[in-house]
């Protein structure tokens, strides 16, 4: 069972953080949220990441189920979220670099205002885009076809990398400020670089498994 949540803590970790990118997600939360006092901010990076943290538990409990209703096999969402996944990296690693700004903007904004964009669009899709809900949701599938012991364990590994994710998350855009002084427009460039190819190899092999196992199936079909 160890090795079952262990594996999963892995695969969730590894295939989350290039999509979450907690860096680079809170220089965006950054430049949105205007000129506000710092606590402000630290109680907006506090309520997003407990927001990103139950949706994506949402999406992880829920996803065998969605499957389900719709009648949506796993290598169908695997070939389709790879996809998905691959077409976003290959975008940010083909895209003309732009302007990382030092500075949030600097027109100020309403806290009242910022605290109901909570939810949309600071955690979606600021946080958790489309990609992170179609890898939570392969995992999910995937964790759900193991028996029912392994399959907790399984989802436990999802949660806890979730939850490790948002901790990130949370310190990451409560000094979003700190870390947008000390990151260079170099250095913020090659990051998104390096996680752009990482996450387009993610999405290429999360095709392939899909794709692999559509074809097998196709080839156990009786002729």
């Amino acid at each position: 069972m160890a090795a079952v949540y262990l594996k999963f803590l892995a695969l969730a970790l590894s295939a989350l953080f290039p999509l979450i990118n907690p860096v680079g997600s809170a220089l965006v939360f950054l430049t949105m949220v205007g000129t506000v006092p710092r606590d402000v901010i630290r109680s907006l990076a506090k309520r997003i990441a407990f927001s990103t943290t139950l949706f994506l538990l949402v999406v992880d409990l829920g996803g065998a189920g969605i499957l389900q209703v719709f009648g949506i096999s796993l290598p169908v969402v695997q070939l389709a979220g790879g996809l998905v996944v691959a077409a976003m990296g290959w975008r940010l690693l083909n895209e003309s670099d732009t302007v990382v700004r030092r500075e949030p903007a600097a027109s100020a904004v309403d806290p009242a205002a910022l605290g109901g964009k909570v939810f949309y669009p600071f955690t979606f899709p600021i946080t958790a885009g489309p990609g992170t809900l179609v890898v939570t949701l392969t995992l999910s599938a995937h964790a759900s076809k193991r028996s029912l012991g392994e399959a907790a364990f399984a989802h436990l590994g999802i949660f806890s990398a979730v939850v490790l994710q948002c901790v990130g998350v949370y310190f990451c855009y409560a000094y979003a400020d700190a870390i947008a002084r000390r990151v260079s427009q170099q250095t913020a460039h090659g990051i998104l670089r390096v996680i752009a190819f990482i996450l387009f190899c993610i999405g290429v092999q999360i095709a392939w498994n899909g794709l692999a196992a559509l074809v097998a199936g196709a080839n156990l079909l009786p002729k």
